[in-house]
């Protein structure tokens, strides 16, 4: 029944030291080796999603990954792009304007100069070490208007970051696409972009319906996904409005929910 299953990383495929345990890439190895189709679909960019790729063999031209929440779908074996949805360099400049008045820090993944931010934070360092990438200092006020920008984020302590959330202005509804990823990590992507539809659009590409379509995932950026999803599972250790939307919670990212999932829906 189901023939597309897409797995967040963070939270999800990966357990809380940030490792793909045995059980994990056993279940992933033989649903493919059904013809099931698996595909990651991260916040992260490709650089800090490919040991992934890599470890479950996924990396091949028959593989597809949705990275930066999917602002950025690419065959994961030559890199050609099959989907691209960005901001631009005047959507950095406005929302890191915002954020100084708001009090909180920014960085962006540039299309040109990949991770980049004003100013160093501790939320920054942390982006650039999950993701072995380089930071590099950018005042942002100097980027061109069509500078090509993957996604930004405000980034700061939970208490401040929540705070300035909920002063967004009603406008920015309408012009971006917005998802907490943790709580100290707040996205803002176009409006085209976003997991879901990123899903979307990849499924039709393979020909597939929302009906067969698994997806997986724990936190804010991968809500909507599961409600596409012909099937939407939380993990254990999701958010509570993520558990919410979803038809099934499977175990925690620490008791290889993920296994379980293909155990229970794809290989029984």
């Amino acid at each position: 029944m189901y023939k597309l299953v897409v797995l967040d990383m963070d939270g999800t495929l990966l357990n809380s030291q940030k490792e793909i345990t045995s059980r994990v890439r056993t279940a992933i190895n033989a649903a493919k080796g059904i013809g099931i189709k698996v595909v990651l679909a991260s916040g992260r960019p490709i650089d800090g999603m490919l040991p992934a790729l890599e470890a479950l063999g996924l990396n091949t031209n028959d593989d597809y990954v949705l990275t930066c929440n999917a602002s950025l779908t690419l065959n994961a074996g030559s890199k050609e792009v099959i989907r691209s949805e960005f901001l631009t360099g005047q959507d950095a400049r406005d929302i890191y304007h915002l954020s100084v008045k708001l009090g909180v820090n920014t960085h962006a993944y540039s299309a040109k100069q990949g991770l980049i931010t004003p100013k160093i934070s501790k939320y920054t360092e942390h982006e650039a070490d999950i993701n072995q990438i380089e930071i590099n200092i950018c005042d942002f006020t100097t980027l061109a208007p069509d500078d090509e920008m993957l996604k930004i984020m405000m980034i700061d302590e939970a208490e401040a970051l929540t705070a300035a959330i909920n002063r967004l202005p009603d406008s920015f509804q309408e012009k971006y696409s917005m998802a907490q990823s943790a709580p100290f990590f707040y996205e803002f992507m176009s409006k085209k972009s976003g997991k879901a539809n990123g899903v979307a659009a990849l499924a039709d590409y393979l020909g597939l319906t929302h009906e067969e379509v698994i997806c997986v995932g724990d936190a804010g950026n991968d809500l909507e996904m599961l409600q596409y999803a012909g099937l939407g599972i939380a993990m254990a250790n999701a958010t509570e409005d993520v558990k919410a939307v979803a038809d099934y919670i499977t175990l925690s990212n620490d008791q290889d929910g993920v296994a379980h999932v293909f155990e229970k829906f794809v290989l029984a």
